[in-house]
């Protein structure tokens, strides 16, 4: 029995080290908008990829948005928050922390800020899901080098970007033969009009104009005009269009990981959100093959690359 009670000093401070370690603040933590499988493969590579940057799994936390909104934000070294949703939470307590905000399209990002009063800073910032539309443009550019003419359908969205890409389209010896659709009435006789001179339609993401009730209809008319169209997600390959360029959930993880250990080294986050560096190209072999075209997604995506690491 004494032999025991030389033991008890260690014992309790073993007690008091485990409780303090489990009520520490984390390091970092990462907010999903839901458990939905996108979310769940981004948190986990972003966890995982932390791991392998040096920060122990002990010291990450992964809520949901709902979790965040009921236990507060604490005091992280930074906050990832993936989706539109967890974003809006964390925005609306005005964090006091770095907050890098993933898993959304620029028009979200935008949205939150518009939504919450606050701006893009280092303290504020965000991994975008859209690809840049150099990389758009140069992705037709590869793989449809006969391709002069590109169609674009601008929505109320999308319609700030249209001279920038007619600029960026300009300096690749591209035309842009382009629609506005300002109403639901306009779409289709924009799209025809848009259909007789090009080459190849891109789909610039616009929730007026691309959206689960037009699309099978856009591929169809494309299809039936002989007009590949290239989407921003896999869902428009597996729908009908010849090609699509996009990012995946583990993509996005794996940058996020690495600007958050920047700013655990005491760097501050992109003072502008920043477009992904990683991304993935999917071929429809069937499109591709009524056009009379035979296109390889990892070549492609290798010249892609290539090209970028170039500039």
């Amino acid at each position: 029995m004494r032999n025991w009670f030389r033991f008890l000093p260690f014992i309790c401070g073993l007690l008091l080290w485990v409780g303090s370690v489990a009520h520490a603040t984390p390091s970092v933590v990462i907010v999903s908008s839901e458990r939905s499988p996108a979310f769940v493969e981004a948190a986990e590579t972003l966890v995982s990829e932390l791991e392998r940057l040096g920060v122990s799994r002990f010291d990450m936390l992964q809520q949901t948005a709902l979790e965040f909104q009921r236990d507060g934000p604490g005091s992280p070294k930074v906050l990832v928050a993936l989706g539109s949703q967890a974003a809006q939470a964390v925005a609306k307590t005005n964090p006091q922390f770095p907050v890098l905000c993933a898993l959304l399209p620029r028009n979200s990002f935008e949205w939150v800020l518009r939504e919450t009063g606050l701006k893009s800073s280092e303290q504020f910032s965000a991994l975008l899901l859209d690809q840049p539309l150099s990389r758009q443009l140069e992705l037709i550019r590869i793989a449809l080098p006969a391709a002069k003419n590109v169609g674009v359908l601008w929505g109320p969205e999308s319609k700030s970007k249209e001279q920038l890409f007619k600029t960026l389209a300009a300096t690749k010896l591209l035309s842009v033969v382009d629609g506005h659709v300002a109403g639901d009435g306009l779409l289709f006789p924009q799209l025809k009009k848009v259909l007789v001179d090009a080459d190849v339609v891109l789909a610039v993401a616009d929730q007026q104009v691309f959206n689960a009730q037009t699309i099978q209809n856009i591929l169809l008319s494309s299809f039936r005009a002989k007009v590949p169209l290239l989407g921003f997600s896999p869902a428009y390959v597996r729908a009908g269009a010849l090609i699509a360029l996009f990012t995946t959930p583990e993509q996005i993880g794996r940058q996020s990981a690495a600007l958050a250990k920047d700013v655990l080294l005491g760097k501050g986050l992109p003072g502008t959100p920043v477009y992904p560096i990683h991304f993935s190209v999917m071929v429809n072999e069937h499109v591709a093959r009524s056009l009379g075209l035979s296109l390889d997604e990892q070549s492609l995506s290798a010249r892609l690359k290539s090209t970028e690491k170039a500039k």
